[in-house]
């Protein structure tokens, strides 16, 4: 199969998928391609993506690729959705995520030594958005539940992996530059804005 079928192929199975794919994914598909190849041939088509004018973008994100939206178009996109204010993460929810991000493996009496507030609350919206996941309990007296960040974390955020996020020394000199800790709230207007294309009838 020439490289520009199987890019062909690539391109659509990432349009309907929705969610990032892995190569090994892909791989199930396209058993006659090996995993190298198949993956040159998906940054060969995100850089394609990136050099032709475009709505779209090819994104790496928690361990896959996804086709995604332009994060400049998110304003006409939201029009379009009608996505709802309420998605959004409010600062507590983002102060609670940040620490999780940073310090995972942790437990809710460390999120609330350094929050300073009790933030059950916060958790259980977490967990019901899925940003977080309980992976377990901490071996020390009464086993609190252990949380930490979920491949939708890394999707929300644009990240490949948790290694992506800024050192914390980097979040605090951008702090510092934007004026105090309201970066944490700003970040929230500048994340990526990955809005899966709604697969199509086959």
């Amino acid at each position: 199969m020439e490289d520009v079928e199987i890019k062909i192929i690539l391109e659509a199975l990432l349009f309907v998928s929705g969610e990032p794919l892995s190569v090994e994914r892909v791989k199930n598909v396209l058993e006659d391609i090996d995993r190298g190849k198949m993956r040159n041939l998906l940054w060969d088509l995100q850089h394609e993506y990136e050099m032709r004018p475009s709505g779209l973008r090819i994104a790496e994100v928690a361990g896959g690729f996804q086709l995604i939206t332009r994060p400049e178009l998110a304003v006409w996109i939201k029009k379009l959705k009608k996505v709802k204010q309420s998605t959004r993460l409010s600062k507590p929810s983002l102060e609670t995520l940040a620490i999780v991000a940073y310090k995972q493996p942790i437990v809710k009496s460390e999120i609330e030594d350094i929050r300073g507030v009790d933030s059950s609350g916060v958790l259980k919206g977490l967990l019901d958005k899925h940003l977080i996941k309980i992976i377990g309990r901490k071996d020390v007296p009464g086993k609190p539940i252990l949380y930490s960040t979920t491949k939708e974390f890394l999707q929300y955020f644009g990240l490949r992996d948790i290694a992506d996020l800024p050192t914390l020394k980097e979040f605090s000199d951008l702090t510092v530059e934007e004026g105090g800790d309201t970066s944490i709230v700003e970040h929230e207007e500048d994340a990526p804005v990955i809005l899966p294309l709604e697969p199509t009838n086959p």
